[in-house]
């Protein structure tokens, strides 16, 4: 009955927003107006009501391209090539993507070959003698997630190969071990200094310095930093809320995935019993050590540039991809010389770690897809036009720009994109302010605040939405179905947005960064125990019936 009801909402949701794009401007009209929104909500709508995500996005793309061969009159062959040529082909294409997709089959292959040597095995029975409980177990994966910084790709990937034996000992849920995974990946990511984020932020605004500007936004990014705070909250404590209190009470039991457990294919198993942790330990911090080096590479660091400035110029992709590859060859000798695996089996392996990142895969092609369904329909240039027409209300801006932002990053899937748009937005709004900086380069905290504002919520949105490649390489690191992740994951992430949008309204009228950030941390704890003592009632109550 419930199922019903909810595809009745949903429904009734899609049907007003239609007629609400249709009183906007006329379906040939559909690019750079409401419509343009359409498709990912259609694509996201119906993945957390269906709980199938292929088919979901894959009907998404479709509305975007049914909009855009409306928009330009040229029917089903218009639709046809915009879906297949200039949406999957294009994706796949696409350099960048084409990076990506070499990292996470190469990293897919050295966790492969991590478990065939026997060393997740032996760093499992090494942590069950250390790690005493849940909380200890969760705690550890939040802590490795903060340590890993450079890149949120890489963070996702590496925890939940590192910690799934860990959790799984101490029968954390996997819908738990996404959230934990994807809590500290882009949270972490924004707010240091040296990682592919920064280098993405560091570029958006023309004149400044842009990691200064960068490292003076990090106290205002309210939900990078309230979020953290949530999830050391959340691991310490035990305590669940919403969809996930089901998943762990099941977990407790011996059910890990709740439903859908088979959407990823079973961990290889050892080749024999000579593992040691060093097998799994050497071979991460290898990887680490290749990836930043070919981070620093693409930026120049080897043709005399500095470090920050190597990272800031970095092509993240193609670092990550050029080390990834480096680490699996030097992965593989090292195997080979401590003779745990022959070389048929470290070939095996490079095959084995493809096959078990073919569900990212997949979810990742249509994701890209359905983005340029919206890049062409002109989504991002809709909501800066709505932005902009806003810009009079500067003290409530910093809240509108957050909301904006989760909004458009939750529709589009991309934060790098949302912040890209909304900052140069910024740079306009204050073009006056930014043209009476000082000799010292001093930005106006106003400035500062929106651009936070801008940062914290693509952040947000991508951590909320099914589409976001970081939400998809959460899923795939933690091996825990796409679907059951994200609707786990949203009560969590609103809750911050919530608290979030309050310190951002705060900040408009206060723009102090002590009183602003110590009374969202306030809130949020207050939220927290709130929520915990009213869960804790309920337990109490069914436990007495």
């Amino acid at each position: 009955m419930k199922k019903h009801i909810s595809k009745l909402i949903f429904g009734l949701i899609v049907a007003a927003f239609t007629v609400c794009c249709a009183l906007s401007a006329p379906l040939s009209e559909a690019v750079g107006s409401l419509w343009s929104l359409l498709p990912p909500i259609v694509a996201i709508g119906l993945a957390l009501i269906t709980k199938e995500v292929y088919s979901s996005l894959f009907i998404g793309i479709l509305t975007g391209g049914v909009l855009y061969a409306a928009s330009n009159g040229t029917g089903f062959t218009g639709m046809f090539n915009a879906v297949v040529r200039e949406g999957v082909i294009a994706s796949i294409a696409d350099a960048y993507n084409v990076g990506i997709l070499v990292f996470l089959v190469v990293l897919g292959s050295i966790v492969v070959l991590m478990n065939k040597a026997g060393g997740s095995r032996a760093y499992g029975e090494w942590a069950a003698r250390h790690i005493k409980t849940r909380a200890g177990a969760c705690l550890s994966t939040f802590l490795l997630g903060v340590l890993i910084f450079v890149d949120d790709y890489f963070n996702c990937l590496t925890v939940g190969s590192v910690m799934r034996p860990v959790t799984d000992k101490h029968r954390v849920s996997r819908a738990k071990l996404a959230y934990l995974i994807d809590a500290t990946a882009a949270p972490v990511c924004i707010i240091a200094p040296i990682s592919s984020w920064a280098a993405a932020v560091a570029g958006t605004v023309e004149g400044v310095n842009g990691i200064s500007l960068f490292m003076r936004t990090i106290p205002y990014n309210l939900y990078a930093l309230l979020t953290l705070v949530m999830v050391f909250f959340i691991a310490r404590t035990d305590f669940d809320f919403g969809p996930m209190k089901r998943h762990e009470v099941n977990a407790g039991k011996g059910d890990l995935f709740t439903t859908r457990n088979t959407v990823y294919p079973p961990d290889a198993q050892p080749e024999h019993t000579r593992g040691k942790v060093i097998d799994l330990i050497l071979p991460v911090i290898i990887l680490i050590l290749f990836c930043v080096t070919g981070m620093i590479y693409t930026g120049g660091f080897f043709d005399g540039a500095g470090f920050i400035k190597a990272f800031a110029d970095c092509d993240a992709s193609f670092g990550l991809a050029l080390g990834s590859m480096g680490a699996l060859i030097v992965v593989i000798g090292y195997f080979l010389c401590r003779r745990v695996l022959t070389f048929t089996q470290c070939m095996d392996s490079v095959t084995d770690g493809f096959k078990q990142m073919v569900p990212a895969i997949l979810i990742l092609t249509f994701a890209w897809t359905l983005k340029a369904m919206t890049n062409m329909l002109q989504a991002g240039e809709f909501v800066s036009g709505v932005v902009e027409s806003a810009n009079a209300i500067k003290f409530i801006l910093p809240m509108l720009l957050f909301v904006v932002a989760i909004g458009l990053s939750f529709a589009t899937g991309t934060s790098w994109g949302t912040f890209g748009i909304l900052i140069p937005i910024v740079t306009g709004i204050f073009q006056k302010e930014l043209l009476s900086v000082t000799a010292s380069g001093e930005i106006p905290t106003m400035v500062i605040i929106c651009i936070s504002a801008c940062l914290a919520g693509a952040v947000c949105g991508d951590h909320c939405s099914p589409i976001s490649d970081t939400t998809i390489m959460a899923s795939t690191g933690a091996q825990c179905d796409h679907v059951n992740h994200v609707s786990t994951q949203l009560p969590y992430a609103f809750t911050v947005a919530g608290v979030c949008a309050l310190g951002y309204l705060l900040a408009g009228f206060v723009q102090n960064v002590f009183v602003v950030l110590g009374c969202s941390l306030l809130v949020l704890v207050l939220v927290l125990f709130v929520l915990k003592i009213i869960g804790d009632a309920r337990e109490k109550k069914a436990g007495g019936q």
